[in-house]
């Protein structure tokens, strides 16, 4: 279960180039944005949510992790994460653009998770959900080693770390937000 300290951080640090604009200050739900909609929410179970970017760019009140390397990908705004929050032992990853990942998801995630595993990941039918998925502290260093070899991609790390896989039937809950016509679709279903 997510407890009393558990601590989320909301990537949106990405290019946004198949959407052709920034898909974290896209207006969503009864908010200004994509980004304050998953603050928002996040907060509600989280004891501190934090938002992952190259930069400040939102229009409401949040605590950034900026990132600390060159480049835009979610191993960078991993590293940077732990680094800058050298307390925490673990942190709940979310991307910006999965808005219909659940309360009841996350706790799933949670109750998998064990100082002994490194990493609690989400399993669509589509794959591994690495932007859902819980980190430990003990993957920093194989996240490090991956950024020096300029291996970007999360799933680097699943090869070489202890990661337990959650399989998850609700395709909904992952419906990613990449191309205008996903967006149109997410924004009307969040009336719904």
């Amino acid at each position: 279960m997510i407890t009393s300290n558990s601590i989320a951080v909301i990537l949106a640090g990405g290019k946004s180039s198949r959407m052709k604009r920034d898909k974290a200050l896209l207006p969503f739900g009864e908010v200004s944005s994509l980004a304050e909609f998953q603050y928002r929410r996040l907060c509600k179970i989280f004891s501190k949510v934090y938002i992952s970017s190259k930069n400040n760019k939102f229009d409401f009140d949040i605590d950034i992790i900026e990132d600390r390397y060159e480049g835009s990908s979610p191993l960078v705004a991993l590293v940077s994460i732990f680094e800058t929050l050298e307390e925490i032992e673990e942190v709940f990853i979310l991307s910006v653009d999965a808005p219909f990942v659940s309360e009841n998801l996350i706790n799933t995630l949670y109750k998998n998770y064990s100082s002994s595993v490194d990493i609690v990941v989400a399993e669509s039918n589509n794959g591994l959900e690495p932007l859902c998925a819980i980190y430990h502290r003990s993957c920093i260093m194989e996240a490090k080693r991956a950024l020096e070899l300029n291996r970007h991609k999360l799933h680097t790390l699943f090869e070489k770390l202890n990661v337990k896989i959650v399989k998850i039937e609700n395709e909904v809950e992952f419906m990613n937000l990449n191309y205008p016509f996903e967006y149109e679709e997410a924004y009307k279903k969040c009336y719904i």
